[in-house]
């Protein structure tokens, strides 16, 4: 597959802590674009404090970005998705989930780690007995797990995908650096992704270019394409995953060439 897949990126606009305007959100995607992002998921908060966030309003939001994009030119394709509170996917329906998977497919579910792990595990797994590939979004930001990654290497073991922050291999240094460099060192962790909340600045999209870098003098180059472009393609797409690289010798050099795709 040519190109990065993010499949966590706060794109739309004026409903989460993403960009206010379209205008931002193209600024996003013009970014995302210049670095090497050929595919998006548009990912809102969904639950918690962001009542802007509906389930139900997610795809027509998505379009409308869409919209934007072809006005302005830019090829990038865009997936509707969500970064679910636990707690709301606990409530939701099973038609509420599906409206949130990736694509409304109802194949997979982006989790957000919640600062309460202690029942993680049972939580879930009731997710996927009721037919949802999960994904657990920047589990190196809890304390819990930097404490003690043990029950994130049991959770990745079961089937559960692991997804961790480019900022956090880019800061390899802090808490969340190491928890996310040792999951991806060890072949735990499956996704690297942006959580871009704009396309320069606070949160940019475009430090998933630079995070793939940063992992291939960790794992390779091979690795570190599988989890920036093959693993998250085979998810947005709801594919199974295919068979992952082992971590290789490091590299100094990137697998693609940072430009804009045309």
């Amino acid at each position: 597959m040519a190109g990065l897949v993010d499949i966590h990126a706060h794109i739309l606009p004026g409903i989460d802590d993403g960009p206010d305007t379209v205008e931002g959100s193209l600024e996003m995607a013009r970014a995302a674009v210049a670095s090497g992002i050929a595919i998006l998921a548009a990912t809102p908060h969904l639950g918690g404090d962001f009542v802007d966030v509906r389930a139900q309003e997610i795809a027509a939001r998505c379009g409308a970005v869409r919209g934007a994009r072809d006005r302005d030119g830019l090829r990038l394709r865009v997936h509707s998705g969500a970064e679910v509170s636990l707690i709301w996917a606990l409530e939701a329906s099973q038609e509420q989930l599906r409206l949130a998977s990736y694509g409304g497919r109802g194949t997979d579910l982006l989790i957000e780690t919640p600062f309460d792990v202690s029942m993680l595990d049972r939580t879930l797994f009731a997710l996927r007995d009721k037919g949802f590939r999960v994904i657990l979004a920047h589990p190196e930001r809890s304390a819990s797990f930097q404490r003690d990654p043990g029950p994130l290497a049991r959770l990745s073991e079961e089937g559960v995908l692991l997804q961790v922050n480019a900022g956090a291999l880019l800061h390899r240094r802090t808490p969340p650096g190491r928890l996310a460099e040792r999951l991806t060192r060890k072949g735990l962790a499956h996704v690297i992704a942006s959580d871009g909340h704009r396309g320069q600045d606070w949160r940019p999209v475009t430090a998933l270019a630079r995070a793939v870098e940063a992992a291939e003098r960790v794992i390779g180059p091979e690795r570190a394409a599988w989890m920036a472009s093959a693993a998250p393609g085979a998810i947005v797409n709801g594919d199974p995953l295919p068979p992952a690289p082992p971590a290789g010798q490091p590299s100094r050099r990137p697998w693609f060439r940072r430009t804009a795709v045309r």
